[in-house]
């Protein structure tokens, strides 16, 4: 008897529990606008796509995104992205002929990461050394008509960052201990591997493929576990290695539906946001309890 007299109780005090997290957050969020990224956003600089011509280039790279705001609810599993376009005043005779080349690049917000290297101290393996480094792209895909390497210079990829070897990321200041430049070359390394195998930075030559003389798209997979926030996406058109005009648009992740609330809770009142959560631990381990008690009556 005394375990069917918990489970009312606790059965309440969830649903209390649930609702005001609900009408909280409904109550909340609208006040405070977007939910804060956990990575710094890029510098806004409007919705409408920027176009830069280079002089005495007559052809004109027109290029658009097939979503620009993608919205992230609890059952977000990824998303494929189509960049594409055209070539206007095209002298490209056929989609084969390789006249032009373009190179696409589709870059997150940056933020910060810590690396650390473990090391068999004793038969245990422990982390010996940390570097946090900065800027570094919660997301990069480069995709392109061909290696960029074959594309365009190596200066002109390291000032538009084209390439992973190219990202700014830079370690941050502080350091706790002192390392080499080759540390520091190791750490980065190790930093790109795991982004690729997370699937969060990308590199696919000949991805980008023209179907006529002047139109072009490329598919690139923002994974599951992608940073929500804008996305700066640019759009390259060369001839023989030079630069002839350059496309760039932002793509926007934003949560939508419970997870926005959620996240709108927990990053702007985290003391609330770590109370209910509690509440609800306990008012779930109670159920559990009661349930489970009830059969051993």
């Amino acid at each position: 008897m005394a375990a069917q007299m918990i489970l009312p109780g606790s059965a309440l005090l969830l649903a209390a529990v649930v609702i005001a997290i609900s009408s909280f957050a409904h109550a909340q969020a609208p006040r405070r606008g977007r939910p804060p990224s956990v990575a710094t956003e890029l510098p806004h600089a409007g919705a409408a796509p920027t176009r830069r011509q280079q002089p005495g280039a007559t052809e004109q790279v027109e290029a658009d995104i097939s979503a620009r705001n993608v919205p992230v609810t609890a059952s977000f599993d990824g998303v494929e992205i189509v960049v594409f376009g055209a070539v206007d005043n095209s002298r490209q005779p056929s989609a084969e002929s390789g006249y032009y080349d373009v190179i696409v690049v589709i870059e997150g917000v940056p933020g910060r990461i810590v690396a650390r290297r473990k090391s068999n101290i004793a038969g245990l393996w422990v982390n010996d050394a940390a570097v946090t480094f900065d800027n570094v792209p919660t997301f990069y895909a480069v995709a392109s008509t061909r290696p960029p390497e074959e594309i365009a210079s190596e200066d002109f990829r390291t000032l538009y960052r084209i390439g992973v070897r190219h990202l700014r990321f830079t370690p941050a200041f502080a350091q706790a201990e002192a390392l080499s430049t080759h540390d520091l070359d190791e750490f980065r390394e190790a930093v790109v591997r795991q982004k690729e195998k997370a699937h969060l930075f990308v590199r696919s030559a000949f991805n980008v493929r023209f179907s006529g003389s002047s139109l072009f798209s490329a598919r690139i997979v923002l994974p599951a576990n992608v940073t929500v926030g804008p996305f700066e996406t640019r759009v390259y058109l060369f001839h023989e290695q030079r630069l002839l005009s350059e496309y760039s648009a932002r793509l926007y992740l934003e949560r939508e539906g419970l997870a926005r609330y959620v996240h709108a809770l927990a990053f702007g009142y985290p003391l609330l946001y770590g109370l209910m959560t509690v509440a609800l631990a306990v008012a779930a381990g109670l159920i559990s309890s009661s349930w489970f008690g009830r059969g051993s009556l």
